[in-house]
């Protein structure tokens, strides 16, 4: 039997702490909400630093997927536009209390789900969480990842 991928094997591994239908609907907002406010906390610091960390990102996405990384490709461009034409006073609080409240958004869907998140276990959990997301809609598209 052939080794599965691994894009294959992490969404399997992670969706594990991903069952109950509550926490997902939370990490479908929620996972979105914070890559979005991550970003403009490194906005923040400086555009390049947001751009830096998503060109890096991309970088592993597309180690796992080509399709997928197109997908999170268009979608840190949305995000990086949106933060380009926002208020560059408004970003930090924004970003820091929106990034606050879907973390603990994140944390009651794990109290629910009764099991911790898998980045506990992994950092790298944390880059496929996205992923996790984007994989619903690519189902739903019927788009091979």
């Amino acid at each position: 039997m052939p080794q599965p991928r691994a894009i294959d094997a992490l969404l399997a591994k992670y969706s594990e702490s991903h069952l109950n239908p509550t926490n997902e609907l939370i990490h479908f907002v929620c996972v979105p909400v914070i890559m979005f406010t991550l970003l403009g906390l490194l906005w923040s610091l400086h555009p390049l630093v947001a751009f830096a960390f998503a060109a890096g990102s991309m970088w592993y996405y597309l180690r796992l997927s080509k399709p997928f990384a197109v997908g999170m490709f268009m979608m840190a461009a949305v995000m990086l536009s949106i933060l380009a034409a926002l208020p560059q006073t408004s970003i930090l609080p924004l970003s820091v209390t929106i990034f606050v409240l879907a973390w603990i958004g994140q944390f009651i869907g794990h109290k629910i789900e009764g099991k911790k998140p898998s980045f506990f276990e992994d950092l790298r959990f944390l880059l496929i969480g996205p992923l996790f997301v984007l994989s619903f809609l690519y189902r739903r598209l019927h788009l091979a990842y």
